[in-house]
């Protein structure tokens, strides 16, 4: 009998502003960005965006459970975005500017307890990691150059997605373990904000080496929740940055793993 291909849910960016040349005057767009889909696509998994369920997202209990959103995909894909608001994490914006999207938190940060509680593998890229820290209790620099002068540049708005730089494994992880000693440790850096309190039940999987900001963190214990800084969906062009292979199958090998304990 043939397996059903995995079902990956992908949370979506939300444009609560479009500009009126887009023709979405007034309105909400909910979105996403290809290279994220095309990434989990190209591994043979099947991508759903998952939409908040309204504008402002406050779920409509009263015709849809999230409870049976999640029931219907087998793992969950943060992707990045707008800055995470400072008042998830119990902090003020110290300039207007890094205000973020409240509204986009709250609706991730359900998702992401809801995949936890159903034991079903979730993956953060950038704003998605800094999302599972911020849900695990952690907290966010606002702005790596504010509160660390001392770092290097992890976002050049000319440059985008040709930034990159080096960062290192912390020895014998599960991340470490994904990667044999000769494989490229460079990555596409396009954040200004980085996790600065770790979450509950976290653990840092890799840092840059030039300043020890914190580029991926993974959850203990039996759930399957890792998160990542930089952008591997970014990677499959260049062999000299780091294969994102082996971090897509890992997750992906989890959904499978979860879908046929499910299906007994």
């Amino acid at each position: 009998m043939r397996k059903r291909a995995l079902r990956i849910g992908l949370s979506a960016r939300l444009m609560h502003a479009p500009p009126v040349e887009l023709g979405f005057r007034n309105k909400v767009l909910q979105y996403l960005e290809q290279s994220v889909a095309h990434w989990i696509m190209y591994h043979g998994a099947l991508v759903f965006m998952i939409p908040a369920l309204s504008s402002s997202a406050e779920l409509q209990r009263s015709s849809i459970r999230i409870h049976d959103v999640v029931e219907a995909f087998d793992g969950l894909v943060l992707q990045g975005g707008a800055d995470i608001s400072p008042q998830s994490y119990g902090e003020e914006p110290l300039r207007p500017e890094w205000a973020g999207d409240r509204l986009r938190d709250r609706y991730e940060i359900e998702l992401f307890w809801e995949f936890v509680i159903q034991n079903k593998p979730v993956l953060g890229i950038c704003r998605g990691a800094q999302l599972i820290n911020i849900a695990l209790g952690g907290t966010l620099h606002q702005d790596i150059e504010f509160k660390r002068p001392d770092a290097i540049r992890h976002l050049d708005r000319e440059l985008y997605d040709d930034n990159s730089h080096e960062i290192v494994f912390t020895p014998d992880t599960r991340l470490d373990c994904l990667y044999d000693d000769t494989a490229h440790r460079r990555v596409i850096s396009i954040h200004h904000q980085a996790i600065d309190k770790l979450g509950n039940d976290l653990i840092v999987e890799a840092r840059s080496p030039a300043d020890g900001i914190i580029e991926a963190i993974r959850m203990k214990g039996e759930n399957y929740v890792t998160g990542f800084q930089w952008h591997p969906e970014f990677h499959s062009s260049d062999p000299e940055l780091l294969d994102s292979t082996p971090v897509m199958r890992d997750f992906l090998d989890a959904a499978q793993r979860r879908q046929e304990l499910v299906a007994k």
